[in-house]
């Protein structure tokens, strides 16, 4: 499920006139709907140098789900079928094969409604610097406020469609991510024209990416801000002991402890509580206790064979 801030969980609207409802306001479906559709993820790489980072970008983009890659004026006409970019992509051929080759920044951006630049180096001029965390937390929040906005009287966010507020708010927001080139970065008219400048927080004495790599870290930041996927499990799950087993057990190791002369019977002070109470914070699962009744086993055989 895609993350909804707690504060839209639940809306309230009044009414003017005198008995005018108050009751909460719930929108569940129109949140959930927004967070899903709403926006749509470009990955625009300009004048790209190396084959190599083709295909390793089009293999970040499918680890964090998106597919769309617009390259403008690569150095190879042919760089999506070049045999590097095929390697690196690492079975992202897919992202590839939906690829497109434009000739200017222009075709890149058809539809797009919000810009982000990454350019790591200082400028005197251009659009505010934010760490990607920072901006896609409030890039989200202001998309969902958009959607989730009472039905009447009220206004959409301030600043609509003002380039410097965020971009066009609507039904679909188009996000593109701007990536320059290897050698020189994006060139400062590309990155005016951006909403933002994203600066992924780095070593302040070595602040280098490779292409892939920052593309990489912007894609995984915006998928965790559109919700993130669930880790899936490594292993098996595990069935849990229940009272019944561990109190089975508990009883077992008791005889053990009595026959190997650890436990004194008339004497047992708190010595089986406190193991009860290590094993319930221990948690323990059902193999667990088949590995203690063996060990208790194992000592009462031994203590059996210590007396003939």
């Amino acid at each position: 499920m895609n993350w909804i801030p707690d504060w839209l969980e639940e809306r309230t609207s009044r009414s003017g006139d005198a008995g005018g409802d108050n009751r909460p306001r719930f929108y569940p479906q129109r949140l959930f709907s927004m967070t899903r559709t709403s926006f749509r993820t470009r990955f625009v790489l300009i004048q790209t140098s190396h084959a190599g980072n083709v295909g390793a970008a089009a293999r970040a983009l499918k680890v964090m789900g998106f597919d769309e890659l617009v390259l403008v004026a690569p150095r190879w006409a042919n760089v999506l079928r070049r045999e590097e970019t095929i390697q690196r992509a690492s079975g992202a051929l897919d992202v590839l094969e939906n690829a497109r080759i434009v000739e200017t920044l222009d075709e890149a951006l058809d539809g797009m409604t919000h810009l982000c630049a990454t350019a790591m180096t200082p400028r005197d001029f251009g659009p505010p610097t934010r760490a990607p965390r920072e901006h896609f937390a409030q890039l989200v929040a202001q998309q969902t406020q958009f959607a989730a906005g009472p039905p009447q009287g009220e206004l959409a966010p301030s600043g609509g469609s003002d380039p410097r507020s965020g971009g066009a708010w609507g039904p679909q927001t188009g996000v593109a991510f701007l990536f320059g080139s290897e050698r020189f970065g994006m060139r400062n008219e590309d990155v005016y024209r951006c909403h933002v400048a994203l600066s992924i927080p780095t070593n302040p004495k070595f602040g280098s990416l490779n292409l892939a790599s920052a593309l990489q870290v912007i894609a995984y930041e915006w998928r965790l801000a559109l919700g993130g996927f669930s880790v899936q499990e490594a292993t098996a799950p595990v069935l849990r002991a229940d009272a019944p087993q561990v109190a089975g057990m508990l009883a077992h190791l008791e005889e053990a402890l009595v026959a190997v002369n650890f436990l004194d019977p008339e004497a047992p002070k708190k010595l089986m509580p406190r193991l009860n109470s290590l094993f319930n914070r221990a948690d323990l699962t059902q193999e667990e206790i088949h590995i203690l009744r063996g060990v208790a086993k194992a000592m009462l055989e031994t203590a059996g064979r210590a007396k003939r």
